[in-house]
């Protein structure tokens, strides 16, 4: 059986969301970060970082969110999740994993990191005010790229999706306009997913 390393409010919803979705049978482990539990040794040898989620599968160990997310997709080819190897959608899919964790999330985590997450003497203030105005740009590429699609790659709801949208969900809890018409309806409808609000509950509930 899958074996998830989570904890609320973090990254690993994208991973139960997916898990969700493709109605995959899992345990989940909650990792409490904030108590300190990503630095304790044996969740260390699974994840180096410390940080979640964490899969394991047998004698895989699997780390970095859109990794895992498009490895569920792959397991579970029925969910429709991930778009078929070597196919062109597939390529798209790729490019926008790479898009949403490298330029979309990254001034998200800035300002996360300069506000809180960093240790005090670390923290940059004055960044911040550069996070916000990179993430208007990235925002400003996703909405042209979704432009008046319902999902971002081959017509239909990928991992890709759930990738954008907690990032989305994210930029609104820290009071970021999406700024541009397509995302907020985007973000709407894929927040109010069934197995979002499953992949919720059962990470608060461990």
């Amino acid at each position: 059986m899958l074996q998830i390393y989570g904890c609320p409010n973090t990254r690993s919803n994208r991973v139960v969301w997916a898990l969700e979705e493709a109605g995959a049978v899992y345990d989940y482990h909650k990792i409490d970060l904030f108590a300190g539990g990503g630095r304790k040794p044996d969740y260390l040898a699974l994840n180096p970082g410390g940080k979640v989620p964490t899969l394991v599968d047998g004698d895989l160990t699997l780390t970095e969110s859109a990794a895992i997310c498009t490895y569920i997709g792959d397991s579970f080819p029925a969910s429709g999740l991930t778009s078929p190897v070597g196919s062109p959608e597939r390529a798209q899919y790729s490019q926008w994993c790479c898009f949403v964790m490298s330029e979309l999330e990254q001034p998200l985590w800035t300002i996360a990191k300069h506000r809180f997450a960093l240790p005090e003497k670390r923290r940059v203030p004055a960044i911040i005010e550069t996070a916000q105005w990179e993430w208007g740009l990235a925002a400003k590429v996703l909405a042209t790229g979704l432009g008046e699609r319902e999902f971002l790659v081959g017509g239909q709801f990928t991992a890709v999706d759930i990738l954008a949208a907690q990032t989305l969900a994210w930029a609104r809890a820290f009071k970021m306009s999406l700024g541009h018409t397509p995302l907020d309806a985007y973000a709407d409808r894929l927040l109010a997913r069934p197995a979002l609000a499953r992949a919720l509950a059962r990470e608060q509930n461990g």
